[in-house]
């Protein structure tokens, strides 16, 4: 009865210690001890648990150790022991009493250990064999009763149910770590922004998961599917001639498996490639290739490309079920971010090759743009310039890079109010066209200007009108000139005529004693006839249509023989001259205008100046091609609105004057194929006549 309790006991502790989370070994080896402990005839027990290769190899009892060999030292093979063969395949417990009456047991063990009696018993959990347990005594028979044999069983039931736990836990820990390692190389797959990074994750989790690092990957091209070389491959520390390997293993080995696998869609395991027709078995021997396993990179239906896994001197490496199904899982994987990696660079490609078009869209745009002589500036709906050519003048010397993202009237406060104020707040706020043309505030530049409106705002055209301005004032002069002409060479001999006659008679009337009393009139009536008949040369001189006979003179020369003239002139007034000639070409010169021009000019500035000023002739060469004629004076200057209107017939500011002199200036000149600049200030005035040494290069 004790003994029984004792063994209850027993059980107990170990059903206690079973659902412990100790360690398989451990739980085990309690078991043995209370085996050896409850049957006392027992000297030896042993668990045995299966290996690969079918046999079953020693893990724990008692004792350790036996005739000099450790437990983990004894395998027992099935195809040899035919009791442990039996157990096997009935899974139930046999008793041998005397084995010299039994020849299912390995004679060899028996022999060794002196084994007369053995127990042998399956350790079996719902048809599932986990291991053997053997029982002896060295010796002597066991003489074992029913009972102590179903007492054996029970505790083997129970190592039965450990091992059954311990591989249920086990399994659940693989399961964990499966997961985790897909977890962590799903996380650095993500972060790869390279094939090669992705390759190298991907190779670093196979190796750690096959303990194999000789890898391969292969990309196939994606429009006819031939294969690309992309990864490495390792022997040990050092590395194969991947140049050599990969134009053998590519046209001769591996095709033909590739193939396959990206036809199939599945992987597969070649344990010998000595015995696979497909493979070039002498490139294999050359490498020391053993076996092989290939997996495709699949994603979305896709074959992107396969992983190999080499083994190189390793004979009879087997890879187990779980262990490529969870490196198919790595490769699935690794396809995902390598579909992810090339849509990417897709829609990259896409984006760049998209980008370009703008750009070379943008480009011809500005190009054309910037192609428009005259301004062009773009301002948005908060003012703010967007665009600005090279050839728009900016006033104030304000640069592009100055304005560019600026409001215009806080850069230019003073345009606020003004015309073109008003005409671009018309064309932003009404969305219409203008046209118009004003004048610079900043400068002296004329400007036609048109707005027109956009999405953003307003783009506006601003073309440089100041010389067609010039041109037009030009014009105008010269149609005044024309008229005179017409009225000259229409009026002129019929004036002079009978103003011939009158002047006669007065003179004759002059002469008369009976009219001496009035001889200061008819002297008054006289100088006016002549004033009058002065004007009327004068227009002549305007209007002479004629071209000039042009000579190859000295202008200096000429100069040179009215400066003693001009000189009285001025000396009569108390004012000065001053002649400052330097050496200057012949140029094609009419002698008698040019003596005209000069003296006219002249004149109008010892006018202009006060007693003790000093009027300045000056004549030098400007560039190759000009010879300039500058006639300076100390006066108050012009004042604008005179010097719009300076060369107009008949426009003067002297009380004596007849408005025609600088007429008379303005056609010489343009009979010289020359022209006429102004300078004026408060220091002065110059005039400016500008020569051609050849005809339009001045």
């Amino acid at each position: 009865m004790e003994k029984e309790q004792t063994r209850y006991l027993r059980l107990a502790n170990i059903t206690k210690i079973i659902n412990t989370n100790l360690e398989l070994r451990e739980v085990l080896r309690h078991v043995t001890t209370a085996i050896s402990e409850e049957i006392v005839q027992c000297d030896a027990v042993g668990i045995y648990l299966p290996q690969g290769d079918g046999t079953y190899r020693g893990f724990v009892g008692k004792p350790e150790v036996m005739s000099g060999q450790t437990l983990d030292m004894q395998v027992i093979d099935p195809g040899d022991d035919m009791l442990a063969k039996e157990v096997i395949e009935t899974r139930k417990t046999i008793y041998i009493h005397d084995t010299s009456r039994d020849d299912r047991p390995d004679e060899r063990p028996v022999e060794d250990f002196k084994m007369k009696s053995i127990l042998a018993l399956p350790i079996a959990f719902e048809q599932e064999l986990f291991g053997l347990v053997f029982l002896f005594n060295y010796g002597t028979p066991m003489n074992l009763t029913e009972l102590e044999i179903q007492s054996v069983e029970a505790y083997v039931n129970m190592a039965a149910v450990a091992i059954q736990n311990a591989n249920i836990l086990k399994q659940q820990e693989r399961l964990i770590a499966e997961k985790q390692l897909l977890l962590d190389i799903t996380r650095d797959l993500s972060m790869c922004s390279s094939m090669q990074e992705i390759f190298d994750k991907c190779f670093f989790y196979l190796g750690k998961l096959l303990d194999n690092h000789n890898l391969i990957g292969y990309l196939l091209e994606p429009r006819d599917k031939k294969i690309m070389r992309s990864g490495k491959l390792n022997k040990g520390n050092g590395c194969i001639e991947v140049e050599r390997f990969e134009r053998q293993a590519i046209d001769q080995t591996f095709v033909p498996v590739i193939d396959h696998v990206v036809e199939k869609k599945s992987g597969i395991f070649i344990p010998d490639v000595s015995i696979d027709r497909r493979l070039d078995h002498k490139v294999c021997q050359q490498f020391n290739i053993n076996s092989l396993l290939i997996m495709p990179l699949v994603s979305l239906g896709e074959v992107l490309g396969v992983i190999i896994v080499t083994n190189i001197e390793d004979k009879g490496r087997e890879i187990s079920e779980s262990h490529m199904t969870l490196a198919q899982s790595i490769a699935d994987t690794t396809a995902s971010s390598i579909s992810n990696l090339l849509h990417m660079d897709k829609l990259e490609n896409m984006v760049k090759e998209r980008t370009r078009d703008l750009a070379t869209a943008n480009e011809k745009l500005t190009s054309v743009i910037e192609s428009i002589t005259d301004g062009f500036i773009a301002l948005d709906k908060e003012w703010k310039y967007t665009f600005i050519n090279k050839h728009h003048h900016l006033p104030k010397n304000k640069l592009a890079e100055d304005v560019l993202g600026k409001n215009m009237w806080e850069i230019y406060p003073e345009a606020v109010g003004t015309t073109i104020y008003q005409k671009f707040h018309q064309a932003m706020m009404e969305r219409i066209p203008v046209n118009f043309e004003i004048q610079s505030i900043y400068d002296d530049f004329w400007y036609e200007m048109a707005a027109y409106p956009y999405e953003d705002g307003i783009c506006c055209l601003l073309k440089d009108i100041t010389e067609k301005k010039k041109y037009e004032l030009e014009l105008k002069r010269l149609s005044g000139l024309e008229l005179i002409a017409q009225m000259a060479a229409g009026i002129s001999h019929e004036i002079r005529n009978p103003m011939t006659t009158v002047r006669g008679f007065l003179q004759l009337l002059q002469e008369k004693v009976e009219f001496i009393e009035y001889a200061s009139y008819f002297q008054l009536m006289i100088e006016e006839l002549d004033r009058a008949n002065s004007i009327i040369t004068e227009f002549l001189s305007i209007g002479k249509t004629k071209t000039s006979i042009l000579q190859r003179l000295d202008l200096n020369e000429i100069i040179k023989d009215i400066a003693p003239l001009i000189m009285i002139d001025a000396f009569n007034q108390e004012k000065n001259v001053e002649v400052d000639t330097q050496q200057t070409p012949l140029l094609l010169l009419n002698a008698n205008e040019i003596r005209q021009l000069v003296i006219n000019l002249s004149r109008n500035g010892l006018d202009a100046m006060t007693e003790g000023e000093v009027l300045t002739i000056k004549t030098y060469k400007e560039g190759e091609d000009c010879v300039v004629l500058a006639i300076h004076n100390q006066g108050k200057g012009i004042t604008p609105e005179v010097l719009k209107k300076m060369g107009t017939p008949f426009f003067t500011t002297k009380d004596s004057g007849t408005g025609l002199g600088l007429g008379v200036c303005y056609a010489i000149v343009a009979r010289h194929n020359a022209k006429i600049e102004v300078e004026t200030g408060e220091e002065g005035t110059t005039f400016f006549v500008k020569f051609s040494v050849q005809i339009g290069k001045c």
